[in-house]
């Protein structure tokens, strides 16, 4: 960094003061998205280093998952959820990234996913992509991506169907209200590929098991693995 480049970072720095999108307390030269306070209690999973974990039981019976994990479990009412909203809804999609070089690194250490080929973010459908500006998985992955060495593939896979915001629907619907919502269009792309799909907030697992069905019967020698950044303890039934 140039002298004169981190001169002006530290005007801007002056004027428009960098803070912690959990506790909202200012960021002090060093620490990077999230305070090293917030860091150090986040409330982690530690499910990325356990081959066997609640994440991935979710998927048992059901769709064919290699691997499969979370990173922070989704507190209602708690400092992480408002940061989870800042990048799912303000627009905050640099803390998204960063978020997921955070976890990607996890994912790295635990040796249990060194064998990903490619990151799969999954998709939002066009009009709901054009409506927020971006797709906030897609930054995930992108953080994810880098750590682990690989490339993200965002054409893929898409969402054929415009469905209703799964947070809006009763637990019971959940899985009707994304039947046959995704298609792939490159099968060629991810054939024999072992495939890290990725999403920001997992609850019931609904929309994660109907992409994985759509990939699976497009590309039936493929293999996938879920990060999910943030999961529900109470869904999963892990008590605190």
């Amino acid at each position: 960094m140039s002298i004169l480049s981190e001169w002006a970072g530290d005007l801007a720095a002056l004027f428009f003061p960098p803070v912690c999108p959990v506790c909202g307390g200012p960021l002090v030269r060093g620490e990077h998205a999230v305070c090293t306070l917030c860091r150090a209690t986040a409330p982690l999973t530690g499910f990325w280093a356990e081959a066997d974990n609640p994440v991935l039981r979710k998927f048992w019976g059901r769709v064919p998952v290699v691997r499969a994990s979370g990173f922070l479990f989704y507190v209602h009412g708690s400092g992480w959820r408002r940061a989870i909203h800042a990048f799912k809804y303000r627009g905050a999609w640099r803390l998204a990234r960063a978020l997921g070089e955070w976890y990607g690194a996890s994912l790295c250490g635990s040796g249990l996913y060194g064998d990903v080929d490619v990151v799969v973010p999954l998709p939002l459908h066009p009009f709901k992509r054009m409506s927020r500006g971006y797709n906030q998985a897609e930054y995930i992955a992108e953080g994810i991506a880098v750590q682990l060495g690989v490339g993200v593939d965002r054409r893929s896979v898409r969402r054929s169907r415009n469905t209703a915001s799964q947070a809006l629907k009763p637990r019971r619907e959940r899985a009707d209200n994304v039947e046959n919502a995704f298609a792939v269009r490159h099968p060629g792309r991810l054939a024999g590929k072992h495939v890290l799909l990725v999403d920001d907030v997992m609850t019931t697992g609904s929309t994660l098991i109907a992409c994985i069905e759509a990939v699976v019967h497009a590309v039936p020698d493929c293999r996938v693995s879920v990060a999910a950044l943030a999961v529900s303890r109470h869904e999963l039934g892990v008590k605190e």
